[in-house]
């Protein structure tokens, strides 16, 4: 081979090394994925839902304005000493905080921005799960729900519960996501985190449903505001609150509510939890499992004689 066919090679394996994003020696040289704090940040937020960015924004920059320094510059001793600065604040807040934090600095590691996860050995605070304080009985739920005369706000708590979905994927609803079945419909949820979901609608909600629409087109959402247009998550809260009280409920019944109803009732009624945990798209059982901590069907205290 020729000195020139030699330096010829030469160049095409160096443009294939580069291309491929090595270095020559064999190891591949993977670009970080962010280049500053705020790409990382920004990355790290993208796909989550408006009420989760504006939480989580709210922590970190609460976060960095305390540390003052680059996120490649905190030290373990620094996530201590924040920790310690929020003990003045409610164990829900101190674990939510701490846990985007955590969350953050984990995230940071794994696109090749940090080093090392320098928060995973960061302790956070457990707190009292008041879970079952926020699960309606069935016959308050059919109560707030049969008080209700409005037609239209009397659908949108029967559709909260039946569906147990979020306030901001009610609010969204549009009437071309409500499909008919053989024995009743379908609505397909565009949930939390980008998520798409298929949930079944029983007869009697659906062809109620079937009546109140008319002759609205594809494209009308679901549940109109006076003006015409999707009714606002705090809408929803009010027709919510309303309602609970007209019933009689001393709770601070908010959309959630019908949410956690649902997943305690259809346990209590012989649903499997993975069921369960697939119509709310939860993302890990653990988190439907809670219902069952908090409504035992069972307990040994029930096998002693006291």
């Amino acid at each position: 081979m020729t000195e020139s066919n030699c330096q010829k090679l030469r160049e095409i394996n160096a443009v294939i090394l580069h291309s491929a994003g090595q270095d020559g020696s064999g190891s591949v040289c993977i670009p970080p994925a962010a280049q500053s704090d705020e790409q990382v940040i920004s990355l790290w937020l993208h796909g989550r839902s408006i009420h989760t960015q504006r939480a989580y924004s709210g922590d970190v920059q609460r976060f960095m304005s305390f540390m003052d320094k680059r996120l490649h510059q905190i030290t373990l001793a620094d996530l201590q000493e924040f920790a310690d600065i929020l003990v003045s604040l409610q164990p829900s807040s101190q674990h939510r905080i701490l846990a985007a934090i955590k969350s953050l600095l984990t995230f940071s590691h794994k696109i090749g921005y940090l080093p090392f996860d320098v928060g995973k050995p960061l302790k956070v605070p457990k707190f009292r799960d008041g879970l079952a304080e926020r699960i309606l009985s069935e016959a308050e739920v059919q109560r707030i729900i049969g008080m209700e005369s409005a037609p239209r706000d009397h659908l949108l708590l029967r559709v909260l519960y039946a569906g147990g979905i979020r306030v901001s994927e009610v609010c969204r609803l549009i009437w071309k996501d409500l499909q008919p079945r053989e024995d009743g419909g379908q609505m397909t949820i565009y949930g939390k985190g980008n998520k798409t979901n298929v949930i079944l609608l029983p007869n009697p909600l659906w062809n109620d449903l079937v009546i109140y629409r008319g002759n609205a087109p594809d494209t009308s959402p679901l549940f109109k505001s006076r003006k015409g247009g999707p009714l606002h998550p705090a809408q929803v809260w009010r027709i919510v609150r309303k309602s609970a009280k007209r019933a009689g409920i001393s709770k601070p019944v908010s959309p959630h509510f019908f949410r956690h109803a649902h997943a305690s009732h259809a346990l209590e009624r012989g649903a499997s939890i993975s069921l369960v945990a697939r119509t709310l798209s939860h993302s890990s059982i653990q988190t439907t499992g809670r219902y069952l901590h908090a409504k035992p069907s069972d307990c040994s205290s029930r096998y002693l004689q006291v």
